[in-house]
């Protein structure tokens, strides 16, 4: 089981984790800022632009992530009227409202299942028949899952990706490693909401500290808001996970009832 006491590694990209964080904290955690992801901007985003520029082309934007929105808002002047957004999770409609959109200003589409958001829940609440032979846009990282595009373009719709963000490990400085290093050796707990920053985390581990200390890590206990992310972490050896829904409610609420 969890103790209270243990610090509480949050590793999303920075900006979307400081929110929690400062909740967790003002609750009494011992709540660490310690992205596995660093969120960068596009080195050219002429691209980018000129697909946002004919939104009203589109019967549907499906935004893969709350840093593909904040990214593509950044470019977008209006969002046209009756164009449906589609996200996956609770952290993208939050991004969605806090850029103005809202089910009162346009049509949002995202899964019901609040315990399992990923693509595949997403494809089940859209209704495909409606949008054969019209056109999706998909606004994603440079690399990522293509499985959304295709099960759409399966249904006979014409998709169209686009880059708006590059996805990658953090710099490994003097400070981050410091980081690290107090974090292993504090028996923390970590809150792991995607695949490949667990990945990374494995290799800064094994780079900072070793594989003894990969091997402690592994009997560390994985806070994991998808099943996938569980699934990953069982087969880089962690048994100790508690499964949560997405959101940072259903992730505050969980590391706040650890005993």
């Amino acid at each position: 089981m969890l103790h209270i006491d243990r610090p509480v590694a949050i590793t999303r990209p920075f900006a979307q984790a400081e929110p929690l964080v400062a909740r967790l904290r003002a609750s009494g955690v011992d709540a660490r800022n310690f992205p596995l992801l660093d969120i960068q901007p596009l080195n050219d985003t002429r691209q980018l632009q000129a697909v946002l520029a004919r939104l009203s082309d589109y019967e549907m934007v499906a935004f893969v992530s709350p840093n593909a929105i904040d990214a593509a808002f950044g470019h977008i002047g209006q969002w046209p009227a009756g164009l449906t957004a589609a996200v996956v999770g609770e952290g993208s409609r939050q991004a969605l409202a806090r850029h103005g959109l809202t089910p009162d200003r346009a049509p949002i589409v995202s899964p019901s299942n609040l315990q399992r958001t990923d693509s595949e829940t997403l494809l089940e609440v859209i209704d495909l028949p409606a949008i054969a032979g019209k056109k999706v846009l998909i606004i994603r990282a440079e690399t990522g899952r293509e499985l959304l595009a295709d099960r759409l373009r399966d249904a006979g719709i014409e998709v169209d990706q686009v880059a708006a963000y590059r996805r990658c490990a953090p710099v490994m400085d003097d400070a981050r490693r410091s980081q690290l290093v107090n974090l292993l050796t504090g028996q923390s707990d970590w809150v792991i909401t995607s695949s490949e920053a667990l990945r990374y985390l494995k290799e800064m581990t094994l780079e900072v500290a070793g594989a003894d200390a990969w091997l402690r890590l592994q009997m560390s206990t994985l806070i994991v808001p998808h099943e996938r992310i569980a699934h990953t972490a069982e087969e880089l050896g962690f048994q100790r996970l508690i499964r949560t829904g997405s959101g940072d409610e259903a992730l505050f609420a969980a590391i706040q009832s650890r005993t």
